[in-house]
């Protein structure tokens, strides 16, 4: 695993805020498949942007190359598609904003996916995840003390280097002065994405995201927020990805795979009822379209493990705040499903709490779901004490509980027919706070009664 030691991190990036090469944000690598790969960048104005492709440790000879030319009118970002790539292949790559070279401390690379099926056994991988990304803007923040704080977690998920990243919701804050307006809204992410501390990480692998609240609208917003569909654009122009949603139903849901894993990012924000609707059938967090969608995609997959991404925790049924247990006709419906499929290998990653755990529930009949809560990354911390009723949640794994700010890791490891996930809570030095391992064997359902 590659690392990059704090201080040579830190100066790095004094030496890019003052760069002046045209570049804003980026470069970020976004979604890869095993012969695509893309870069995503974000300049001061517009310009024509290149990436040249090289072997790594090749000689001058460029693979492959894209352009593209950033617009005003979308912010000035552009996802370049780098196609018929070799699997399992690091390439070192150059970028250029108006012909101009752009140079970083940190390595220009990417890595296709491995071709490994019908050859060898499923690779072993480590996936990073996160939520609650507040960046500080005085002006236009609460009075008071900085609510944004222990930014120097980015550099230690830069230096983890991950496989790809799976970004959980509330990515960044939209503020009362930004949400007035499509333009306000994309003022805000404009502001966030181009934090110093952030751009180190956003190179250093693949990045997937679903959102929740903040980045969608107002605090607890639901279908209702007026300017739901600019806010699906924008976010799907800073996080691309190769599809949101379905025709007839929009949304930031997809599914990819890495190795034999599936993941599966819920849009838990553009169909959700109110959470002051009268309980019943008709109160919903996904919307019917697409609960469909996940359930054909859960019935469907021969994944080893079926990660499930949500903004709102999904199996806390102790929390007094939002979560898929409060939306009780869809928590029933999704986990009888899970339960009368025997579905197996399935887990949930979650964010919004501002405090980390992993929730672990059992359904009679049921193989074991876990929910890890991965929050925040730089927001206020949520004090969970013994006064708090959730303190003794007895659907908490003893001992996950991590009320500071942090970040999770997902590492997948062993030989094809006997697959462990292993999940790890971080702190902001990049220490491990709690460890939990579990078997793909143990994420069965029971045997069936004769």
């Amino acid at each position: 695993m590659r690392t990059i030691a704090v201080a040579v991190l830190t100066a790095a990036v004094a030496a890019a805020a003052a760069a002046g090469d045209g570049l804003r944000a980026g470069p970020m690598l976004g979604w890869a498949t095993m012969r695509e790969a893309t870069v995503w960048v974000q300049t001061e104005r517009p310009a024509r942007v290149t990436v040249r492709l090289f072997a790594a440790g090749g000689g001058d000879q460029s693979v492959r190359e894209a352009a593209a030319t950033t617009r005003a009118e979308e912010d000035n970002a552009a996802t370049l598609v780098l196609d018929e790539l070799e699997p399992g292949t690091t390439y070192r790559y150059e970028l250029a904003v108006d012909g101009a070279a752009v140079t970083r401390a940190w390595p220009f690379e990417l890595r296709t996916q491995p071709l490994w099926q019908w050859r060898t056994d499923p690779p072993d991988f480590t996936a990073m995840i996160g939520s609650c990304l507040y960046v500080n803007q005085p002006r236009y923040d609460r009075p008071g003390e900085p609510y944004g704080g222990g930014f120097e977690v980015l550099a230690a998920m830069a230096r983890l280097r991950p496989d790809l990243m799976v970004w959980l919701g509330d990515n960044l804050y939209l503020r009362e002065v930004d949400l007035g307006s499509p333009h306000g809204i994309r003022a805000r992410y404009r502001h966030d994405r181009a934090l110093p501390e952030l751009q180190p990480l956003l190179a250093a692998t693949r990045h997937y995201a679903t959102w929740d609240d903040h980045d969608f609208g107002p605090n607890d917003s639901d279908a209702s927020f007026m300017f739901k569909d600019d806010a699906l654009a924008v976010f799907a122009r800073y996080w691309p990805a190769p599809a949101y949603g379905l025709p007839g139903t929009p949304g930031v849901f997809q599914r990819f795979v890495w190795g034999d894993v599936e993941f599966v990012l819920l849009d838990d924000r553009m169909h959700r009822s109110p959470n002051a609707w009268p309980d019943g059938p008709d109160k919903r967090m996904l919307g019917a379209a697409q609960m469909e969608w996940l359930k054909r995609t859960l019935v469907s997959s021969r994944a080893t493990f079926k990660v499930v991404a949500l903004g709102n925790q999904a199996l806390n049924r102790a929390s007094r705040y939002e979560s898929l247990h409060r939306f009780r006709a869809e928590y029933d419906e999704l986990l009888s499903f899970v339960c009368a499929n025997r579905l197996a290998g399935v887990l949930f990653v979650s964010g919004d709490r501002h405090h980390t755990e992993l929730i672990r529930v059992q359904p009679e009949g049921c193989a074991p779901l876990l929910d890890f809560t991965s929050s925040p990354l730089t927001a206020g911390v949520h004090r969970v004490g013994p006064d708090d009723p959730e303190f003794a949640n007895p659907d908490r794994v003893p001992g996950t509980l991590v009320t500071e700010r942090g970040f999770g890791v997902l590492r997948f490891t062993g030989p094809r027919t006997d697959r462990t996930v292993t999940l790890e809570a971080f702190g902001t030095d990049g220490a491990a706070r709690w460890t939990h391992a579990t078997r793909r064997s143990e994420m069965v359902p029971p045997a069936a009664k004769p």
